[in-house]
């Protein structure tokens, strides 16, 4: 019986409950003996010429080898990959632009001695003026690129999005504006940033990383150390949320100081550094403007987003016009659509993807956009969302940003929600706690949303890379070109091939995350992995059984189409006689000893296009105007990304999902004072959810399978994400909406949620 579909427990879990499994800094290699240990001398300031002015100090240190900074390593500004007029480096040159920034390597026996020793680097800085707010940025009055002559990273209007249209909002009896914050986040993974590097006697680069993407990794390092070999090995990754797909300045240089010292190279950062230094996430405003007609129809929306892209730009700068804007009109059928965006630098930590990468930033613009509209002509938010739905559709629908969407049920969504929430009973017990006049009231925040998963980043088709191989003691091996962290593929892929080929899991290993054992992969990111890689290990898995169907048919002496594989046993017979059969492990005996093609087979999967999951929540709070605590007492979430494989790993992946969502309404921001110095660089500050703070999740199961693949799966990792940030935000906004209350950023903390009350 095929185990897909089915509740299958992961078979991760074990090693990283009792802590066997290994991540980078748990690596007990060899290759790594005698390995010295980098600690970063990171820059104090926002905004400053300097200079590394004295090492000795820290070179007197015990265990000290060596301090290095730019010009020792002879490193110099590159441009961009995002914005060729601005440029990088790794080490900060001349210049530094944010708190946090790396300005020397530290080099000791231990990782304990180098951080002493960074204390001890002394670094001239010589201030220059600060921007961190974007909408100062804008203004180019302080620039960190004089050079460039602005700060603007990114305009859409360089490519080739209209400008905005003066009759937009002609034919509108309500229009309704206002401007949001998506605030800053820290993306907090559990395993910091790791590395470690070391050449081998014949003069290959080893490079261990804790990266999503491996293959990129090694990309960048084979153009670095050109052209000695390089092999990326990626174990056990501690989360990533988009922050892990980067390749970092710290763990670049890991090559070049071990082939200096002629020693393997260590580097884990701390918590704090990876809170200053980790790229963030969101980091955009926006200023919304909604119209339509009194009934609730709504005939034109305009969003015009200003990225924060941090110091350095990188693919932040171009998020809004490939995300967020593509995304704009959601799932709604709005005839005039219009999105102009512009990225720019300030004095802050570079962003990046984060968990769902500007589609949980247009969503959020969205939605607000309707309850603004809903408040402003009297009606249910509910029933404005109802009336501009698009209707069902199951051939590809374009979008007025130009989105191709797949399949979409969006009102199936939103009914299964407001049905198991109880929406109506809820309305009615709203009405009666304000008539009471209570001081814990209800808000009730319901958000729509589409989202786009496995989206390729290169000009081609979105696709992945499987091989599956079967061994003479009925045991398979599948190497795929995704790499985990977290997302529970070695369970995932073995439920795949034990479903084609009969073999049960436990006797199923999946490789992933080493070049020399699966050259070419695409990483794990954007929800691609199920879509592309896990129909990849299905696709190859079906044509070894091709394969092996038509060696039992040359031992059987029977014709190929007479002969099946019994899913349940893995035993090849013929047609009606089960008798006459071969095994798994006879087969693989036979491929050997007579020539025949080996049980062994590779392929591609390559998809026709992206995938938009979809999906409704609605989120319940309980907040005390008298203090402003906001309590979320339920939260009910409907999350189609077509057919599921293991509804446990689904629904873990919708948890983690709300869970982050929910954190940003409610607690999350990175925030910097006029200084650029950060104010919630730890977690001290920067409140990190717990299941404290989180009610059990209510979810409802809507499948409408795509048919962009065979499995019929969209991805689903950040789902949750996005729909459950603006139902959180609305309910608590709609619990103060009986005090005039029309409008609160994020994070909706007690504080902000008391004055808001206090002050209506």
């Amino acid at each position: 019986m095929s185990v897909l579909g089915n509740r299958v427990v992961r078979v991760e879990d074990p090693g990283l409950l009792t802590g066997a499994t290994q991540f980078v800094g748990d690596i007990d290699d060899p290759l790594l003996d005698g390995a010295l240990h980098v600690t970063y001398v990171r820059s104090a300031m926002a905004h400053a010429r300097f200079a590394v002015v004295d090492i000795a100090d820290a070179l007197q240190q015990p265990g000290v080898v060596g301090v290095f900074t730019a010009a020792d390593l002879g490193l110099t500004p590159q441009p961009s990959m995002y914005s060729p007029l601005f440029t990088t480096c790794p080490l900060a040159y001349e210049v530094v632009r944010y708190v946090g920034e790396p300005i020397a390597a530290v080099v000791s026996e231990r990782a304990d001695q180098g951080e002493d020793a960074t204390e001890l680097v002394v670094v001239d800085y010589d201030p220059l003026p600060v921007v961190v707010d974007p909408m100062v940025a804008l203004e180019d009055e302080i620039l960190l690129f004089p050079e460039v002559g602005t700060n603007v990273c990114g305009d859409s209007a360089l490519m080739g999005v209209p400008a905005e249209s003066p009759d937009l909002f002609a034919d509108c009896d309500v229009v309704v504006s206002e401007r949001l914050v998506n605030q800053r986040l820290a993306p907090c993974p559990l395993e910091v940033r790791s590395a470690a590097a070391t050449w081998t006697a014949d003069g290959r680069l080893v490079h261990w990383a804790t990266s999503q993407i491996p293959h990129v990794v090694h990309m960048v390092l084979s153009t670095i150390y050109a052209p000695a070999e390089v092999r990326v090995i990626t174990p056990a990754v501690g989360g990533g949320f988009g922050a892990k797909s980067g390749v970092h300045g710290e763990e670049l240089l890991l090559g070049g100081l071990a082939a200096a010292l002629q020693r393997p190279m260590r580097w884990t950062e701390t918590r704090s550094e990876s809170m200053q230094s980790l790229e963030h996430g969101r980091a955009q405003q926006h200023e919304i403007t909604i119209g339509g007609t009194r009934d609730g129809d709504v005939l034109a929306y305009r969003l015009k987003i200003v990225q924060d892209a941090g110091a350095y730009p990188g693919f932040a700068s171009i998020i809004p016009v490939l995300m967020t804007r593509t995304m704009a009109p959601s799932v709604y059928d709005i005839p005039n659509v219009e999105c102009v965006t512009k990225s720019v630098v300030t004095n802050t930590t570079p962003v990046a993807a984060y968990r769902g990468a500007g589609r949980p930033e247009a969503v959020a613009a969205i939605e607000r956009a309707m309850d603004l509209f809903a408040l402003e002509i009297g009606l249910d938010p509910v029933e404005v969302r109802r009336r501009n739905l698009l209707p069902r559709f199951t051939e590809p629908y374009t979008s007025t940003m130009g989105a191709v969407y797949d399949v979409g049920d969006y009102e199936g969504a939103l009914d299964a929600v407001l049905k198991q929430a109880g929406y109506d009973e809820l309305r009615s017990e709203q009405r009666r706690r304000r008539d009471r006049g209570d001081k814990v009231q209800m808000g009730i925040g319901v958000s729509c949303y589409v989202e786009i998963t496995g989206k390729s980043v290169t000009e081609f088709d979105p696709q992945e890379v499987a091989r599956v191989q079967v061994h003479r003691d009925a045991t398979a091996t599948v190497f795929t070109g995704t790499s985990p962290h977290g997302q529970g593929h070695d369970t995932s892929w073995a439920m795949i091939a034990s479903a084609e080929l009969g073999i049960p899991m436990d006797r199923i290993t999946v490789v992933h995350g080493d070049t020399d054992l699966v050259p070419v992969g695409g990483g794990t990111f954007g929800s691609r992995s199920l879509q592309q890689g896990g129909a990849a290990v299905q696709k190859v898995s079906i044509e070894l059984v091709d394969r092996a169907r038509a060696l039992a048919a040359e031992l059987l002496e029977a014709a190929v189409e007479d002969v099946v594989l019994d899913a349940d046993s893995g035993v090849f017979h013929v047609r009606g006689t089960p008798t006459l059969a071969k095994t798994w492990s006879e087969l693989a005996a036979a491929s050997e000893e007579t020539g025949h093609l080996p049980l062994d087979v590779e392929g591609e999967f390559v998809a026709p296009g992206a995938t938009y999951p979809f999906g409704a929540h609605l989120a319940v709070v309980h907040v005390d105007v008298e203090t402003g605590k906001v309590e979320l007492v339920r939260h009910v979430a409907c999350d189609d990304a077509g057919t599921v494989l293991n509804p446990l790993i689904f629904e873990g992946q919708v948890h983690g999902g709300i869970a982050q969502g929910a954190a940003q309404a409610l607690l999350e921001e990175f925030a910097y004072d006029a200084d650029g110095n950060p104010i919630t660089g730890n977690f001290a500050d920067y409140t990190f959810i717990s299941a404290v703070e989180l009610p059990d999740f209510e979810i409802v199961h809507q499948e409408t399978p795509t048919p962009y693949n065979p499995l019929g799966a969209k991805g689903v990792g950040e789902s949750g994400t996005i729909g459950s940030t603006p139902a959180v935000q609305s309910a608590v906004i709609d619990a103060l909406s009986g005090f005039g209350v029309r409008h609160l950023d994020m994070p909706l903390a007690p504080e902000r949620v008391w004055r808001a009350a206090a002050n209506a």
